[in-house]
């Protein structure tokens, strides 16, 4: 018998995915607990045009993010800091100033929590790179320039 999963069971498939069972395993079990619907004609075409229209927008929101990635790829953010005369900085730079930086002086709003820097903080004065994560096939890079304010 064919159904199709809608949520993931283990070791049988994925939500949204076509299968095909025992009887008396579909009657039985996936469809009384609600994991699968029968592969009708209907169901399949409904299936068939929920994953189009999931491809469409997943494309949608990669080619969006690849023109956000081609505004800020190889940006250089200044970020003054108030430092020693040693360049040790009092405080550090992380995630929030950098989102921030990125903000202010090109209008690009970033989730902090998209930002990875080379260490957790930095703490010293100096010339840096940040990666920002757009989308999970999307990363570009971000030249930091932390000078004493």
């Amino acid at each position: 018998m064919e159904v199709i999963l809608k949520q993931d069971v283990e070791k049988l498939g994925y939500a949204d995915e076509l299968v095909k069972v025992k009887d008396g395993y579909a009657r039985n079990y996936l469809l009384p607990q609600g994991l699968a619907i029968l592969a009708t004609a209907s169901n399949k075409k409904m299936l068939a045009e929920t994953i189009k229209q999931r491809s469409y927008k997943a494309e949608k929101i990669r080619k969006e993010a690849e023109f956000l990635a081609g505004k800020i790829n190889g940006l250089t953010l200044k970020i003054a800091q108030k430092a020693s005369e040693k360049g040790t900085i009092f405080g550090s730079v992380n995630t929030i100033a950098v989102a921030q930086a990125l903000k202010e002086q090109h209008d690009i709003d970033i989730d902090r929590k998209k930002i990875i820097l080379p260490a957790e903080h930095i703490k010293e004065l100096g010339n840096y790179t940040a990666q920002i994560n757009i989308h999970k096939e999307v990363k570009v890079t971000v030249n930091l320039e932390v000078i004493a304010e």
